[in-house]
């Protein structure tokens, strides 16, 4: 399929007028709407001299929308979208505009997701808890810290991380960076999956999420030790 083009004025929300902030941020990643994937560094370098807090949130962003949808144009439409929905520049708080684009972000790429494989985030039929690994539905159960995972998304083992993530199925992955990147409790992702996630994802529930959170955490303590062994 080709790729769409964009132009400066462009959006993921038709038809509302777009915020100085979101125009600048399309201006200056305009240049990289070449096709090729880009990474975190390629994007920040894109984002110098925005804003202070939108600059300061604009990268996290894109990484979220990366784990999300994968690297590249996708996912900076996203951030462009998260930006001009949420008005971070309006916002002085850096915390509160985080927050805000957080969610707008994630509710355009649950919808792209489900777009893109019709039923991914549906509530599979027969949704029962299994026996895993993990007993508890936070990070800590897993052996790392929000700090220990924020780390490793950004850090040496960035590569090794990211290839983790797009090995999980793509409810798993979703529920996962939802909760542990993003931040949502499980009540507010399932909220998400139900609004965005289609016609087959209306029952989800706070207990739904954290079964399937539990997996990806599963995996994630698997990973860990398998990099410890290794070293």
């Amino acid at each position: 399929m080709p790729q769409e083009t964009m132009t400066p004025d462009s959006s993921l929300i038709p038809g509302k007028p777009i915020p100085d902030c979101a125009k600048t941020f399309t201006k200056q990643v305009h240049g990289l709407m070449d096709g090729q994937p880009k990474d975190e560094a390629t994007v920040a370098e894109a984002l110098h001299g925005l804003d202070d807090v939108v600059d300061l949130i604009a990268a996290g962003l894109y990484s979220l929308a990366s784990m999300l949808v994968g690297e590249g144009e996708e996912s900076i439409r996203l951030v462009e979208t998260a930006i001009e929905t949420a008005d971070v520049s309006s916002c002085c708080d850096p915390e509160v505009g985080r927050k805000s684009s957080r969610r707008a972000l994630c509710n355009a790429a649950l919808d792209i997701l489900s777009a893109r494989e019709p039923g991914c985030l549906g509530v599979p039929v027969g949704l029962a808890p299994v026996a895993t690994c993990i007993e508890d539905d936070d990070l800590d159960a897993a052996g790392v810290a929000g700090e220990d995972l924020a780390r490793m998304i950004t850090g040496p083992d960035r590569d090794r991380v990211r290839r983790w993530l797009h090995s999980l199925p793509t409810l798993v992955r979703t529920v996962f960076v939802l909760r542990a990147v993003a931040g949502f409790t499980a009540s507010e992702t399932a909220g998400l999956l139900a609004t965005h996630g289609g016609p087959t994802a209306a029952g989800w529930t706070a207990d739904g999420v954290r079964e399937f959170f539990r997996q990806g955490l599963c995996s994630l303590a698997s990973q860990l030790i398998q990099a410890s062994t290794a070293k």
